[in-house]
């Protein structure tokens, strides 16, 4: 991608009306455009970004049995006044459609996967079942101040599983809490992380949440040092002791729910009178799990955590492009000849081509940007070219075939 054409706008200042740390790198950077408070435009770069987590995550739901569908955002009334929440749910936005028909804006999906499943599943056989989607949600947050982790609007991975018993239930959960690991790994989160107990509600006596530490992060968890899980704030009153070793030294720190495993077992299926027979011939009610991951909420969890007082510094698997070359010559001639030959080894390659602008801007702007691996062919540079490393201050200056095999390497 040549930068002259690229869709985007970087700013000098950080933004004034936003207060959180990962809108403002976002926005500045030209990532993402804000349209009203919990509401954002992802720009080419951040969208980019956006759909490499969503595929990590993709993958990994479809590695342990998921289906991907797509709901309707667009709700019926009817659905969320059968399972009590058209009243319950405070963030619920609700509009009026034609013939002053009551409609709802989905801030999350059991409302209409349960009535579709319930249009799947008759028998025992055609149990278990998981379907996932990723999807835009709407809550109507009273307080959207923190960017992409607090948004009104929002993409949200939600998974939503169909069983004939708790049991079944219980092994499909563990499953999840697995393939959640490897996302985090995948992510570059994975050690900060933390499976984090949270009260089960109604249906059990844990949920569970994960919560990647961090600063600037809103919510509070109290952390055991022993087995690196953790209790969030509203259960640690009732729950002084890590549920899972006893240690009573629990560690506050601050930290960013990514996303959450709940077991909602016959609360949904109940509400739509959803049974199944089993194989001897009774009706029972279908037992279910839900579990969420946010997107968006992802990225920016990323931007607060992977930056330098220059800008982002993504890491190399999610970056929006591998390499950033950049020319300083006046002639361009080197700078095309290497932007095609990276292009041709498969390298995915944001190519400063821009005329008019000063080495100075170009070089802050790419730190802004993050991409991780930067190339300048400039005069100084004469056959070579100057190679570095986002996350690092060393400069090296070597051969375009060296670039070519180190990078393939890298990326």
């Amino acid at each position: 991608m040549k930068q002259s054409k690229l869709f985007y706008k970087t700013l000098k200042e950080n933004p004034k009306d936003e207060e959180a740390k990962n809108a403002r790198l976002l926005i500045r950077a030209g990532f993402v455009d804000k349209v009203m408070a919990g509401v954002y435009n992802y720009l080419p770069l951040g969208f980019r970004v956006l759909k490499k987590i969503e595929n990590i995550i993709r993958e990994e739901m479809n590695a342990i049995g998921g289906q991907e569908i797509l709901m309707p955002v667009l709700h019926p009334a009817e659905n969320w006044k059968k399972t009590g929440r058209w009243k319950s749910f405070e963030q619920l936005f609700k509009l009026k459609g034609a013939g002053n028909k009551d409609l709802a804006l989905g801030p999350t999906h059991e409302e209409i996967v349960t009535p579709l499943a319930q249009k799947v599943v008759f028998s025992y056989k055609d149990l278990p079942i998981a379907v996932y989607q990723i999807q835009t949600k709407f809550r109507n947050e009273p307080r959207s101040k923190s960017g992409l982790l607090r948004a009104r609007e929002f993409i949200m991975k939600d998974l939503y599983s169909f069983h004939a018993s708790e049991e079944n239930l219980e092994k499909y959960y563990m499953q999840v809490e697995k393939a959640y690991e490897k996302i985090w790994q995948r992510l570059g989160i994975g050690k900060i992380t933390l499976k984090t107990y949270a009260s089960g509600g109604d249906f059990s006596k844990y949920s569970h949440e994960y919560q990647t530490l961090c600063q600037t992060g809103e919510d509070e968890i109290y952390v055991c040092s022993k087995c690196k899980v953790a209790v969030n704030k509203e259960l640690i009153n009732e729950q002084s002791e890590c549920p899972e070793c006893g240690n009573k030294k629990l560690e506050k720190q601050n930290a960013i729910e990514v996303g959450n495993i709940f077991k909602l077992k016959t609360k949904f299926s109940n509400a739509f009178n959803f049974k199944y027979v089993d194989k001897h011939g009774h009706e029972k009610p279908v037992v279910m799990g839900c579990y969420g991951i946010g997107p968006s909420r992802i990225m920016g969890t990323l931007a607060e955590i992977f930056n330098d007082d220059k800008g982002l510094v993504w890491p190399d698997n999610l970056a929006p492009f591998d390499i950033h070359l950049i020319n300083l010559n006046k002639n361009t001639n080197k700078s095309e000849k290497l932007y095609e030959k990276l292009i041709n080894q498969g390298l995915d390659v944001l190519y400063d081509d821009r005329l008019g602008v000063s080495a100075g801007e170009k070089l802050a702007e790419a730190d802004l940007l993050g991409i991780p691996h930067r190339l300048v062919v400039s005069e100084k540079t004469g056959e070579k070219v100057e190679y570095k490393k986002r996350s690092e201050k060393e400069v090296k200056m070597l051969s375009e075939d060296e670039i070519i095999k180190m990078l393939r390497n890298k990326t």
